[in-house]
């Protein structure tokens, strides 16, 4: 379900193992944290936030924000504050939808589509690339490249990636 690729690349062959990585990712995450979610229409990006919403305890179906861009989630361990940049054309937009207000906010934020304003985003957040192709052209249906740029995002890497190694170890006993 979940096996490392190659130093912070992940593969998994499912939408649930999409899931359960960022079900890994909620109990590590603390407020203040951000998640720039990076990758193709259809890649899992809104999957992924599901599991970590999942993670968090979120009770609320939790869907793409595409039409609403920023959808709350406050009955967690923590909030969650889901961003969907995808229909913003100018980083101008940002002000407008009070995005800087929720940076500050005492939460988790996860920004689809952050990579269109990158000079907008936290300096210090943890990007996470999602990228899937068919499955006859590898075991992995879907790839989860991690980068961090800062302190507190390279530390939540290397606990997550821990997690993951965990994770993927249990995975192989159960075969």
């Amino acid at each position: 379900m979940i096996s490392k690729m190659q130093d912070h690349t992940w593969g998994t062959s499912c939408v649930e193992g999409t899931k359960e990585m960022a079900k890994a990712l909620a109990s590590l995450v603390e407020a203040g944290d951000c998640m720039e979610l990076s990758g193709d229409l259809g890649a899992g990006k809104t999957q992924f936030v599901q599991g970590l919403a999942a993670g968090l305890g979120v009770s609320a179906q939790v869907i793409s924000p595409t039409f609403n861009i920023l959808l709350s989630y406050i009955d967690g361990r923590i909030p969650l504050f889901h961003f969907d940049l995808y229909r913003l054309d100018d980083a101008l937009e940002l002000e407008d939808i009070g995005f800087y207000d929720v940076l500050e906010d005492e939460g988790v934020v996860c920004i689809e589509w952050g990579d269109k304003f990158p000079e907008a985003l936290p300096d210090d957040r943890l990007i996470v690339y999602l990228s899937s192709k068919s499955a006859l052209e590898d075991v992995a249906a879907r790839t989860i490249d991690i980068d961090a740029t800062g302190k507190r995002s390279r530390e939540l890497r290397a606990l997550w990636e821990e997690a993951l190694e965990k994770a993927a170890e249990r995975f192989q006993g159960l075969r």
